[in-house]
């Protein structure tokens, strides 16, 4: 119970002072994750094996469903036309080519790793973190069309990533067992039955709570508890068929709309006020294991976790921004603020609890681990700075440049 009352005292702590951080470059996550590392000698027990498998995967799994599910739910499909076609490059060749180029360093940075296993290292960290990114995406100093494009990547790309790791690990497995019995079933199983979920209780859920609000039969506090609901099931049905449950949560967060178009106000307040315990918990047990596997740490580990948030991200963002006639700047600030956190964390967990053990496995979960605390603080420290300059490059374009052309109404 030492740790549970760490927690709630530090979130109490930072709660008194939240609006002061938030002028600073000491973000929430930051503060959770160093509060994790700093406990780890007080906290022994956090070694166990059990915990690893259980408690951490559990909260992490509930986080990361929740956070699919609201931001799917959240998507805007006007405000994606509005902003133009940021977003969509984002997702499409920036994804695509991150994932591309991430298995290449991994490759040559990590020989020992095989093709798929370079792959599902690349799929893991491909998201990026909205929560890491919301210094960037809250600045008015930021265009709205930068920000707005950030914000709308990182909503979406995690839903995007879960479906090629699945598919990826499924490969690994099926050259393990030497045929193509294993990839079937494990696609039929994980994306198959993850997407039936998904649909059946976005759609049936949605149309459910679109009527009942129609004939006034819902009061405001248990509307918001009834959306929350859905993505829990998701999870819980997922769990007892074996199906994927974050494929589920994304397509129910993508199909509820059809029923209840206002589900996107529901789960804001949720996401941002009561979700984000979930989030911070991750953290601060994430900095448990930073602590744990430090030793184990080597420098061609920091080499890739270097090369995965620069080149493997940059680049990427770099060729899938040509022809939009963005600033050198705004393609090095959108390249940059891509950072790893949550996303990562619980794609990575589900790889190690599938318990494939394959020959590269530890390589795998140190590279994660590596990535995202240095993404935490990398892009945490960077936020406020990055932002400052940023702004005074943009100041210095003509009136009819890109960045100045606000998201129409």
């Amino acid at each position: 119970m030492i740790q549970l009352a760490v927690f709630v005292l530090l979130l109490f702590s930072y709660a008194l002072v939240s609006r002061r951080l938030e002028q600073t470059i000491l973000t929430a996550p930051i503060v959770f994750t160093l509060a994790g590392m700093f406990m780890f000698p007080a906290l022994p027990t956090l070694l166990e094996a059990g915990f690893n498998a259980n408690v951490f995967l559990r909260l992490a799994e509930i986080g990361l469903v929740l956070l699919l599910f609201t931001d799917a739910s959240r998507t805007d499909f006007k405000l994606l036309r509005s902003i133009g076609n940021l977003p969509i490059r984002l997702l499409s060749t920036g994804m695509l080519l991150t994932i591309f180029l991430g298995t290449v360093a991994a490759r040559l940075v990590f020989p020992e790793l095989s093709l798929w296993e370079a792959a599902i290292l690349a799929a893991i960290l491909a998201p990026t973190d909205a929560g890491l990114g919301q210094v960037i995406v809250n600045s008015e100093r930021v265009p709205t069309r930068i920000r707005q494009a950030l914000n709308v990547e990182a909503g979406l790309n995690d839903g995007l990533s879960v479906p090629l790791l699945l598919f990826f690990m499924a490969l690994a497995e099926a050259k393990i067992e030497g045929g193509a019995e294993s990839l079937a079933r494990f696609i039929g199983e994980q994306l198959g039955l993850g997407l039936v979920v998904g649909l059946g209780i976005g759609l049936i859920g949605g149309w459910l709570l679109g009527w009942a609000r129609r004939r006034d039969w819902v009061s405001e506090p248990f509307r918001q508890i009834g959306v929350v609901a859905l993505p829990l099931l998701c999870l819980v049905i997922s769990e007892m068929i074996g199906a994927s449950m974050f494929i589920a949560a994304f397509a129910a967060g993508l199909t509820v709309q059809v029923g209840f178009k206002d589900v996107g106000e529901d789960s804001v307040e949720f996401t941002e006020e009561w979700g984000q315990l979930f989030n911070l918990a991750v953290f601060f047990l994430f900095g448990v294991l930073i602590m744990r596997d430090w030793p184990q740490f080597t420098m061609t580990i920091l080499l890739y976790a270097v090369l995965s948030l620069t080149v493997v991200r940059m680049v990427p963002v770099a060729i899938a921004l040509m022809g939009t006639r963005l600033s050198p700047a705004s393609v090095v600030f959108m390249g940059w603020f891509g950072p790893r956190g949550l996303a990562s964390i619980v794609l990575g967990l589900v790889y190690l609890e599938e318990g494939m053990y394959l020959p590269g496995e530890n390589t795998t979960r140190l590279a994660v681990i590596a990535t995202v605390a240095l993404s935490i603080f990398a892009h945490g420290f960077s936020a406020m700075p990055g932002i400052n300059l940023y702004a005074r490059k943009i100041a210095t374009l003509g009136p009819d440049a890109p960045e100045h052309q606000e998201a129409a109404a």
